[in-house]
C-alpha cells in the first residue's frame, strides 16, 4: 500500500502524512508543485525526526506522477465520493491519495482514479483535515489486508 499527497499546499499536514508513513512503513509520492519548501520549518516540526524513516518519492507534476509510479489501483479520498471507505474491499497494492487541502482534486485525478471514497460524517460538516480522513481510511485499508506490521 501506498499514499499519494496531490500537490499538498498546508506543510504541517505534509509533515504529520510523512510521520504517519514512517510508523506504518508505507512509502509516500508527493505529487508536485507543493505549496511549501521540503525544508519548511513547520513540516520539519510536524514530521519530527521522522522525516529520515520515510520513503518519499518526489514527481514534478500529475501526469509525470501516472507515467513513472502508475498506481496499480487508484483510490481517492474526496468529500464528493460516491462510495463511503466503510463499505469498500481495499487490496494490498492501493495507493490511497489525498487532494490538496485548499481545493481538494481536480476533475482530472477524479477521473483518473479507479475509485472515490468518503469518510461518512454529518451533513452539516464540510470536511475533515486530509490527515484526519486518510488516518481512518489507512486504518481500515490495513486492517482489511492484514498489513499492520507484526509488533
Amino acid at each position: 500500500m501506498r499514499i499519494a499527497l496531490y500537490q499538498p499546499d498546508i506543510p504541517q499536514n505534509a509533515g504529520a502524512t510523512f510521520r504517519l508513513a514512517a510508523c506504518l512503513g508505507l512509502p509516500v509520492d508527493l505529487i508536485e508543485p507543493a505549496g511549501f519548501v521540503m525544508s519548511d520549518s513547520h513540516l520539519r516540526r510536524a514530521g519530527m525526526d521522522y522525516l529520515s524513516e520515510v520513503e518519499i518519492v518526489r514527481h514534478m507534476s500529475w501526469d509525470r506522477y501516472l507515467s513513472e509510479a502508475p498506481p496499480a489501483r487508484l483510490v481517492l479520498l474526496t468529500t464528493r465520493g460516491e462510495q463511503r471507505h466503510i463499505d469498500f474491499t481495499f487490496k494490498a497494492d492501493d495507493t490511497l491519495l489525498v487532494g490538496q487541502e485548499s481545493r481538494g482534486a481536480p476533475d482530472a485525478v477524479h477521473n483518473r482514479a479507479d475509485a472515490r471514497l468518503r469518510v461518512p460524517m454529518r451533513p452539516e460538516t464540510r470536511s475533515l483535515n486530509v490527515v484526519t480522513a486518510l488516518t481512518l481510511v489507512l486504518g481500515e485499508a490495513l486492517r482489511q489486508t492484514d498489513g499492520f506490521s507484526p509488533n
